[in-house]
């Protein structure tokens, strides 16, 4: 990195001002914070999971970002979508087992369908351009 600018720099580090990646960050802290309210002696079943699922949204979002393939920033926003329906899934899970109440599912809920939605709207971009007779 020696040889960049700072103006280089700070492009490849664009992905921090995506609206998507600030509102997973938000997501992150929100399910980290229900975490708290499960059962210790879960600690290493669904809360293991639910954090690997959770820090792979915006850890995805910014591999994708430094890819310079649109395939391939397409297959890591994809990733990102696919765990945020996972997390989605095993706080459904917590629900079901009275880890968290009704009012925490559906604050995750409504910040996931957010997430959801801006992802979507990536993904069907990126899938159009990777489809695209002028790709290379």
């Amino acid at each position: 990195m020696e040889n960049l600018s700072s103006n280089e720099i700070k492009e490849i580090f664009q992905y921090r001002n995506l609206v998507v990646y600030q509102h997973t960050c938000s997501y992150v802290k929100t399910i980290f914070s229900l975490l708290e309210k499960f059962p210790e002696d879960d600690e290493k079943a669904l809360c293991e999971s639910l954090r690997k699922a959770t820090y792979s949204i915006p850890t995805n979002i910014a591999e994708g970002w430094s890819r310079m393939s649109g395939k391939q920033k397409l297959k890591y926003i994809e990733n990102a979508f696919s765990a945020l329906m996972s997390t989605v899934c095993q706080m459904e899970i917590a629900k079901d087992l009275d880890y968290i109440d009704e009012t925490d599912m559906e604050e995750i809920e409504e910040k996931a369908n957010e997430i959801a939605k801006m992802l979507l709207g990536w993904i069907k971009k990126l899938t159009t351009q990777v489809h695209s007779p002028y790709n290379i």
